[in-house]
């Protein structure tokens, strides 16, 4: 199969109507990360999306429709402040998980009664989405555990040969996942954070808890239960910048070609080492993270994550992602 990246003219809505018709995955941009999507609906489509990424099971995927798709047809009622979350940051990185109606695959929510929807703002995404005027099932495009893809050479160099369409809608805006709540209780709870916070939620809704998962529990959500988000090469994972300069040291004495991934304020402290610069708040923290995970595992033989000083609001999401790509070790 030969896999072409194009952008959202005529020809690739109608290219891309098309192979979601015939049961095949396309990969397109949202303002969060890519994904790969397939019809909803299909069983044999959404578990191509399985096949493909060797993703396991009991990981429940989302929905995605267009700012006008009608999803009563999906859901099974919600709460008032559902309603208004919806108005509030609909179309956004913002996923909504409902009471289900049962109407889309079994396999999309792996058994589980909830189906978790999103309205993408990308304006790429909106213009396939219509085209196609179907929900669309999509994880992020990358292979099961790796680095979540925020430009469409990324998915590109995960799924060449196995994907016939890519719509490139450019580099991502947001750079993490979007942020997944749970709306079937009379209080929203956050499943997974991302860059719309629980601070912005409880603005709207009046209150928000942060879900904690019990050990054994099935997942709600995409993001919850495996190492994710992981680069290729060796990692480790440090509290200072000091720790990681001795890591680094280490390691280019033995030979090796080490990185260190850090936020701007450290990149000083760091002077004369390789250095991938996150950024100096939550938002350029979250934009580049991916993107430099991507690189430094092309050219790291270890790669070290200094943990950032700056916590809260969005680098909730940031510290859940960077967490899971590194493991957590030190």
């Amino acid at each position: 199969m030969q896999t072409e990246i194009l952008g959202t003219d005529g020809g690739s809505l109608v290219a891309a109507k098309r192979y979601i018709e015939a049961g095949e995955v396309v990969a397109f941009h949202t303002e969060t990360v890519y994904g790969l999507g397939a019809n909803a609906f299909s069983d044999d489509a959404v578990r191509r999306i399985f096949a493909l990424k060797g993703r396991p099971a009991d990981n429940p995927l989302i929905v995605h429709v267009h700012r006008d798709y009608d999803i009563s047809k999906l859901i099974d009622g919600e709460p008032a402040y559902a309603a208004a979350l919806r108005k509030a940051f609909l179309p956004g990185p913002l996923t909504m998980v409902y009471p289900s109606r049962g109407k889309v695959s079994k396999y999309v929510s792996c058994g589980l009664d909830t189906l978790a929807v999103r309205v993408p703002s990308s304006p790429t995404a909106q213009a396939f989405l219509r085209a196609v005027d179907l929900p669309i099932a999509a994880p992020s495009a990358n292979l099961s555990k790796h680095v979540s893809p925020v430009t469409a050479q990324h998915v590109f160099e995960d799924f060449n040969g196995k994907i016939p369409l890519i719509l490139d809608g450019g580099p991502c805006s947001g750079g993490i996942e979007s942020t997944v709540l749970d709306c079937t209780g009379g209080v929203p709870q956050i499943l997974r954070e991302g860059l719309v916070t629980r601070e912005m939620v409880a603005s709207v809704a009046g209150e928000c808890l942060l879900y904690k998962r019990k050990e054994g529990e099935k997942p709600k959500s995409p993001g919850m239960a495996y190492k994710h988000y992981s680069p290729y090469c060796r990692t480790a994972y440090c509290r200072s910048a000091e720790e990681a300069a001795a890591l680094y040291d280490a390691e280019q004495a033995a030979g090796g070609a080490p990185a260190i991934l850090c936020e701007s304020g450290a990149v000083g402290i760091l002077e004369g080492r390789n250095t991938l610069d996150l950024g100096a708040n939550g938002e350029e923290m979250a934009q580049r993270l991916y993107a430099l995970l991507r690189r430094g595992e092309k050219s790291a033989t270890l790669l070290i994550a200094v943990e950032p000083k700056e916590q809260g609001g969005v680098m909730a999401g940031v510290m859940n992602r960077l967490k899971r790509a590194f493991g957590g070790s030190i």
